[in-house]
């Protein structure tokens, strides 16, 4: 006897009241696995997948695309145990033969009913194709499973626009799972295809009938829009003020140069310059702990540990994970962080946990090539580290003009609690220890 399980919205974070149903992965009639994907929930800062309890058969969704459930909530139910087959199709097959022998009966008395009987036999047949594709698309979603259930949210949007079988695609990640590049290699290596005739580019004439001032509206995602309230929130709240500095990298790419092929060697990730910025900023902040504060009402909230948050770009938008207790991680493990967060980031896998708290938030808009910016405050943080370009620029050293490799620092700080001296000292602090990396060692 087949047993009705429900399956339910998991128990959200505290500071989390509700989620967004981004997409169901499986529509009803459709067998599925347990553990398998069955639909994505965004929160204000991560997309959580909702495995299947139980294998068998999804009969019922309980809410649609776009709609705002909670923890605990009924999203669908499954038949445990139940499985598709073909034999659907067959009874569609037998209804729509009856259809036809109606059709046949039906024209040795009205023309008009013999046209209606053989439009609904048609039907039917139709009806049949459908059942029989269904029940194959069954078998195969089956097969494949096992690959399909490892693809992150953004992986799985990819493969769905470009109809890609995922059994098809090599995966380089962990246990095989298949990651975002692995698609993008997959699809640069097929083929061309030419463009379908209702895709190619209008002509003039055309253009100028159907019109190019076209737009579209569509809601902002639940990220977009905490981003958007957190800017504003940053801005409405403190008192913000920027101060810039440069720094000479010169000795920071010459020890990368030295060090690069047995650090990558010792540690399995390369030597990149965030790690040296994370503790530049480490040893800053403990000279001057005003700058890893935050305001709380009327109080200052001193803390005495050092948590790092890393802006990383996604597709969604930006997210900040956080290096907890910074000041106690080596470079070799400050890279493979930021690397682990940043892949995990890109295919949505980050949890709550690692994008909550942080003292103190560096970004590096440098990688999109930005010169020059002023960056937002992350509340309740009170200040952030704007990293940008770098760019070989002539400079004077010891009275002669030489070139080096200049990057402009931003230091955005929040002036009801920091003062200008310390904003300009902290990040006089950071040139300094980048300058000369050993200080960085010796911590001095």
């Amino acid at each position: 006897m087949s047993t009705m399980i429900e399956v339910r919205v998991p128990q959200l974070p505290e500071s989390v009241a509700d989620a967004t149903l981004v997409a169901w992965r499986k529509q009803p009639g459709d067998a599925v696995n347990r553990d398998e994907n069955l639909v994505d929930l965004e929160t204000d800062k991560v997309v959580l997948e909702v495995p299947a309890p139980a294998s068998g058969v999804l009969r019922e969704l309980k809410a649609v695309n776009g709609a705002t459930v909670t923890g605990g909530q009924v999203l669908a139910v499954i038949e445990e145990g139940a499985v598709t087959s073909p034999a659907a199709a067959g009874e569609v097959a037998r209804s729509a033969g009856e259809g036809a022998r109606s059709a046949g009966e039906a024209s040795r008395t009205s023309p008009a009913s013999a046209g209606e009987v053989a439009r609904s036999a048609g039907e039917g047949a139709r009806s049949a194709g459908e059942g029989a594709r269904s029940a194959g698309e069954g078998a195969r979603s089956a097969g494949e499973g096992s690959s399909s259930e490892k693809l992150a949210p953004s992986v799985r949007r990819l493969v769905d626009e470009h109809k890609l079988t995922p059994s098809e695609i090599a995966g380089s990640g962990r246990d095989g799972r298949i990651t975002k590049g692995d698609v993008l290699s997959h699809l640069a290596e097929k083929p061309a295809q030419p463009p379908s005739p209702a895709l190619r580019a209008p002509s003039p004439a055309a253009a100028g009938e159907v019109g190019s001032r076209g737009e579209r509206r569509v809601p902002m995602t639940r990220l977009r829009a905490r981003i958007a309230e957190r800017l504003i929130q940053a801005q409405s709240t403190a008192a913000m003020l920027t101060t810039f500095n440069e720094v000479d990298l010169k000795a920071v790419n010459e020890l990368r140069a030295r060090y690069k092929d047995k650090f990558e060697k010792e540690h399995g990730a390369r030597l990149g310059f965030m790690s040296f910025f994370v503790k530049a900023c480490v040893e800053a902040l403990k000279r001057f702990p005003v700058v890893n504060a935050s305001v709380d009402g009327n109080d200052i909230v001193y803390h005495e540990f050092y948590d790092i948050g890393v802006a990383v770009s996604t597709e969604r938008g930006l997210i900040v994970p956080v290096l907890r207790n910074a000041d106690q991680l080596g470079f070799g493990e400050i890279e493979k962080s930021v690397v682990g967060y940043a892949t995990r980031a890109r295919e949505g896998q980050l949890t709550l946990e690692e994008l909550t708290g942080g003292t103190f938030t560096i970004t590096n808009g440098g990688v999109f090539g930005s010169l020059l910016s002023t960056p937002i405050l992350n509340m309740p943080q009170s200040a952030i580290l704007g990293m940008h370009k770098i760019q070989e620029r002539p400079v004077v050293v010891d009275g002669q003009v030489v070139v080096r490799p200049m990057m402009y620092l931003a230091l955005s700080y929040d002036h009801r609690l920091i003062d200008g001296k310390e904003a300009v000292q902290f990040l006089v602090s950071v040139k300094e220890s980048l300058e000369d990396p050993a200080r960085l060692m010796l911590q001095i």
